[in-house]
């Protein structure tokens, strides 16, 4: 009777083992897949707010501005940070006011875009986390898709002068 007993207790411990590796797969798995979607987004963000700094350069500031944008909008995936990072740059050296709408539409992108990078930074994060684990390496759980990449730029959001109310 006894060794019917281990046999249970073993069967339940592999059922366990082989339902907490499931787990994790899937975890792996969506991490992945939201990181992709983050990534997504932030992409995105990022050709609204070079639409937008484009549009606000035709009407207002100039050649230096509207050719950081169109060098935004058409970079290829490989020069992408340094072309938003250099918009980023025209963007802070020119003086927005709030109250015109141009310049509204590129700071309320610029802010949406902060906010999809933190999204992006957190899930990359996470999903790297996870697919370090001992357990996730061993097992190559994480071999289907590729390491998620961090999309560095400097921080996109746009200061609004003190004396100018912001809208």
């Amino acid at each position: 009777m006894s060794g019917m007993w281990w046999g249970v207790v073993a069967a339940l411990a592999v059922g366990l083992v082989a339902a907490y590796l499931v787990w994790t797969a899937g975890r792996v798995d969506r991490l992945h897949g939201r990181a992709e979607l983050a990534a997504r987004a932030l992409d995105a963000h990022l050709l609204r707010r070079a639409a937008a700094a484009a549009v606000l350069a035709e009407r207002r500031y100039g050649v230096e501005l509207y050719a950081a944008a169109r060098i935004a909008l058409d970079a290829q995936p490989d020069e992408r940070e340094a072309a938003e990072n250099d918009l980023t740059r025209q963007l802070r050296a020119v003086e927005l006011d709030p109250a015109d709408p141009d310049c509204e539409a590129v700071i309320g992108a610029s802010r949406r875009l902060a906010l999809a990078r933190q999204v992006h930074t957190d899930l990359v994060r996470d999903a790297r986390a996870a697919r370090g684990r001992p357990v996730v390496r061993l097992l190559r759980m994480g071999r289907r898709r590729p390491w998620p990449r961090y999309f560095d730029i400097d921080d996109p959001t746009l200061t609004v002068p003190a004396d100018v109310p912001a809208g």
